[in-house]
């Protein structure tokens, strides 16, 4: 049985993910940072799911992990590493707390290459475990990594540099014949969308952003009511790790206009559209 890990599968994307793949017949690795999540997993999933317990910006706990699975495949390789483990911080980023963008950065992109140095021989890239049959990673971005939305500056930072890094990756890894592919969501019906409904947005009450803020938070939960269902992201890395010759970058979204629109129009006609429908109009 051909083996995937799987980062952040607790809930959204990854559970999708390890739902998808599981059902497919591999046998799923997924991480976790708390025990109960783990014990649910392993209850819902059974035989062919092994949960991990680490947070992905801990490099020894990720190192641990990396050992468990070494030692769970006895010398076969890794099919496929899915680094999808990510959260979301968002604030308008005059006022945006500091520690909370290092938080941001530190969890959306050093823990993904922690992760991927971690597991990156199991998949065949080291000069000791070169194989004639090399794993494939997919790195979990967003159609926030190539176009930037007010307020959500430090998710889309990460993601743009995610997307940098998994460039730069995927051509470093050539030499080992191991694959690196994004994957880029638009709206999934997820635990995420349903946290932005709950947003403390007062910190930012005496500032001039309070009414754009609001607006943003209605949108973001009308994204989540209409999002793609987890599953259809399973579905997606599935054909990303399996496809003869795939794609380097699967853009997954429930509205494909307007990602196309984000990506195609002038920067300034962009602007200024968002610009009226959050009511960021200069102040006298």
């Amino acid at each position: 049985m051909k083996s995937i890990v799987v980062t952040g599968a607790s809930t959204g994307i990854g559970w999708g993910c390890v739902k998808f793949l599981t059902a497919k017949g591999f046998h799923v690795f997924g991480s976790v940072r708390k025990q109960a999540d783990a014990d649910r997993l392993q209850k819902e999933f059974g035989a062919n799911f092994t949960p991990l317990i680490f947070d992905v910006t801990d490099e020894a706990a990720v190192a641990a992990g990396a050992k468990t699975v070494a030692a769970k495949l006895n010398g076969q390789p890794l099919f496929g590493l899915v680094n999808n483990a990510g959260i979301a911080n968002p604030g308008p980023l005059l006022h945006l707390d500091i520690a909370a963008f290092r938080q941001q950065m530190e969890v959306n992109v050093t823990g993904q290459l922690i992760v991927t140095q971690a597991f990156a021989p199991l998949l065949g890239a080291a000069p000791d475990r070169k194989t004639s049959t090399p794993g494939r990673i997919c790195m979990m971005s967003s159609v926030g990594g190539k176009v930037a939305s007010p307020f959500l500056g430090p998710y889309s930072a990460s993601k743009f540099a995610l997307e940098g890094l998994s460039e730069s990756l995927r051509r470093e890894l050539i030499i080992y014949g191991v694959d690196v592919i994004i994957i880029a969501p638009g709206a999934i019906a997820t635990p995420i969308w349903d946290k932005a409904d709950a947003l403390d947005v007062s910190r930012y009450a005496n500032t001039p952003y309070k009414a754009s803020l609001d607006l943003v938070k209605k949108y973001m939960v009308g994204l989540g009511q209409k999002g793609l269902p987890p599953e259809r992201i399973g579905e997606v890395v599935h054909t990303a790790l399996t496809a003869p010759t795939p794609k380097t970058r699967y853009i997954v979204t429930p509205e494909p206009l307007t990602n196309w629109l984000g990506n195609n129009l002038p920067k300034r006609m962009l602007d200024s559209t968002i610009a009226k429908r959050l009511g960021l109009t200069r102040q006298a």
